[in-house]
Protein backbone atom coordinates (compact mmCIF):
# COMPACT_ATOMS: atom_id res chain seq x y z
CA UNK A 1 0.00 0.00 0.00
CA UNK A 2 1.22 3.19 -0.88
CA UNK A 3 0.39 6.47 0.55
CA UNK A 4 0.41 9.23 -1.12
CA UNK A 5 1.20 12.81 0.70
CA UNK A 6 -0.30 16.10 0.04
CA UNK A 7 3.19 17.86 -0.81
CA UNK A 8 3.04 14.76 -3.49
CA UNK A 9 0.00 16.11 -5.11
CA UNK A 10 0.72 19.80 -4.96
CA UNK A 11 4.19 18.48 -6.97
CA UNK A 12 1.77 17.08 -9.14
CA UNK A 13 -0.38 20.25 -9.26
CA UNK A 14 2.28 22.05 -10.23
CA UNK A 15 4.03 19.98 -12.70
CA UNK A 16 0.59 19.56 -14.51
CA UNK A 17 0.35 23.21 -14.36
CA UNK A 18 3.76 23.54 -15.97
CA UNK A 19 2.70 21.71 -18.96
CA UNK A 20 -0.33 23.30 -19.92
CA UNK A 21 0.15 27.06 -18.38
CA UNK A 22 0.36 28.27 -21.83
CA UNK A 23 -2.67 25.87 -23.51
CA UNK A 24 -6.33 27.18 -24.01
CA UNK A 25 -8.86 25.34 -22.26
CA UNK A 26 -13.00 25.74 -21.66
CA UNK A 27 -12.45 24.71 -18.36
CA UNK A 28 -10.94 21.91 -15.74
CA UNK A 29 -13.32 18.68 -14.60
CA UNK A 30 -12.52 16.80 -12.20
CA UNK A 31 -13.94 12.90 -12.04
CA UNK A 32 -16.33 11.99 -9.17
CA UNK A 33 -14.62 11.55 -6.28
CA UNK A 34 -10.93 11.96 -6.90
CA UNK A 35 -10.54 14.04 -9.57
CA UNK A 36 -12.31 16.77 -8.25
CA UNK A 37 -9.76 17.28 -5.81
CA UNK A 38 -6.93 17.69 -8.50
CA UNK A 39 -9.91 19.70 -10.84
CA UNK A 40 -10.17 22.48 -8.07
CA UNK A 41 -6.67 22.71 -7.34
CA UNK A 42 -5.41 22.97 -11.21
CA UNK A 43 -9.02 25.19 -11.76
CA UNK A 44 -7.26 27.35 -9.33
CA UNK A 45 -3.22 27.38 -10.61
CA UNK A 46 -4.34 27.29 -14.25
CA UNK A 47 -6.86 30.42 -13.53
CA UNK A 48 -9.68 28.01 -15.38
CA UNK A 49 -13.17 27.78 -14.54
CA UNK A 50 -14.30 24.76 -12.33
CA UNK A 51 -16.71 22.41 -14.51
CA UNK A 52 -19.24 20.25 -12.80
CA UNK A 53 -19.72 17.94 -16.38
CA UNK A 54 -16.36 17.75 -19.14
CA UNK A 55 -17.22 19.76 -22.16
CA UNK A 56 -15.53 20.40 -25.44
CA UNK A 57 -12.16 21.94 -25.16
CA UNK A 58 -11.89 21.03 -21.67
CA UNK A 59 -8.94 19.62 -19.46
CA UNK A 60 -10.21 16.44 -17.63
CA UNK A 61 -8.45 15.11 -14.62
CA UNK A 62 -8.56 12.21 -12.36
CA UNK A 63 -6.64 10.97 -9.67
CA UNK A 64 -5.79 7.57 -10.67
CA UNK A 65 -5.83 6.04 -14.48
CA UNK A 66 -6.06 1.91 -13.72
CA UNK A 67 -8.38 0.45 -16.29
CA UNK A 68 -9.10 2.93 -18.61
CA UNK A 69 -12.89 2.85 -18.28
CA UNK A 70 -13.91 6.09 -16.89
CA UNK A 71 -11.64 8.31 -18.82
CA UNK A 72 -11.89 5.71 -21.81
CA UNK A 73 -16.34 6.88 -21.89
CA UNK A 74 -15.29 10.59 -21.06
CA UNK A 75 -13.42 10.45 -23.94
CA UNK A 76 -16.28 9.38 -26.25
CA UNK A 77 -18.46 11.89 -25.60
CA UNK A 78 -15.80 14.72 -25.90
CA UNK A 79 -12.56 16.36 -27.41
CA UNK A 80 -10.93 17.15 -24.34
CA UNK A 81 -7.23 16.44 -22.91
CA UNK A 82 -6.87 14.27 -20.14
CA UNK A 83 -4.44 13.96 -17.36
CA UNK A 84 -3.99 11.64 -14.51
CA UNK A 85 -2.00 12.07 -11.07
CA UNK A 86 -0.92 8.71 -11.37
CA UNK A 87 -0.96 5.87 -13.99
CA UNK A 88 -1.18 2.03 -13.82
CA UNK A 89 -0.22 1.63 -17.21
CA UNK A 90 2.36 3.62 -19.31
CA UNK A 91 -0.04 6.57 -20.58
CA UNK A 92 -1.41 6.83 -24.72
CA UNK A 93 -3.24 8.93 -25.21
CA UNK A 94 -3.65 10.32 -21.77
CA UNK A 95 -0.79 12.30 -19.90
CA UNK A 96 0.14 10.97 -16.22
CA UNK A 97 2.53 12.98 -13.58
CA UNK A 98 3.63 9.62 -12.19
CA UNK A 99 3.75 6.34 -13.74
CA UNK A 100 3.36 3.53 -11.14
CA UNK A 101 3.49 -0.59 -10.93
CA UNK A 102 -0.26 -1.92 -11.84
CA UNK A 103 -0.16 -3.85 -8.62
CA UNK A 104 0.16 -0.69 -6.39
CA UNK A 105 -2.40 -0.30 -3.77
CA UNK A 106 -2.71 3.66 -3.40
CA UNK A 107 -4.21 5.78 -0.77
CA UNK A 108 -4.62 9.75 -1.63
CA UNK A 109 -4.13 12.43 1.27
CA UNK A 110 -8.12 12.56 1.31
CA UNK A 111 -8.93 9.07 1.87
CA UNK A 112 -9.20 7.23 5.37
CA UNK A 113 -6.08 5.31 5.63
CA UNK A 114 -8.28 2.27 7.78
CA UNK A 115 -10.90 2.33 4.75
CA UNK A 116 -8.78 2.06 2.45
CA UNK A 117 -7.06 -0.85 3.88
CA UNK A 118 -10.64 -2.42 3.92
CA UNK A 119 -10.87 -1.54 0.27
CA UNK A 120 -7.65 -3.11 -0.55
CA UNK A 121 -8.85 -6.35 0.95
CA UNK A 122 -12.35 -6.71 -0.54
CA UNK A 123 -10.67 -5.70 -3.92
CA UNK A 124 -8.10 -8.25 -4.14
CA UNK A 125 -10.61 -10.67 -2.91
CA UNK A 126 -12.69 -10.00 -5.77
CA UNK A 127 -9.76 -10.20 -8.22
CA UNK A 128 -8.85 -13.89 -6.49
CA UNK A 129 -12.23 -15.48 -6.77
CA UNK A 130 -12.40 -14.62 -10.58
CA UNK A 131 -9.21 -16.06 -11.01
Amino acid sequence: MHQLTWSQFDWAVEAITARYASHSFTGVYGVPRGGVCLAVALSHSLDLLWLTEPKQGCLVVDDVYETGQTLGSIREQVDATFVVWMSKLPPEWWIAATTISPDEWLVFPWENVDLAVEDEARYRASRSMTL
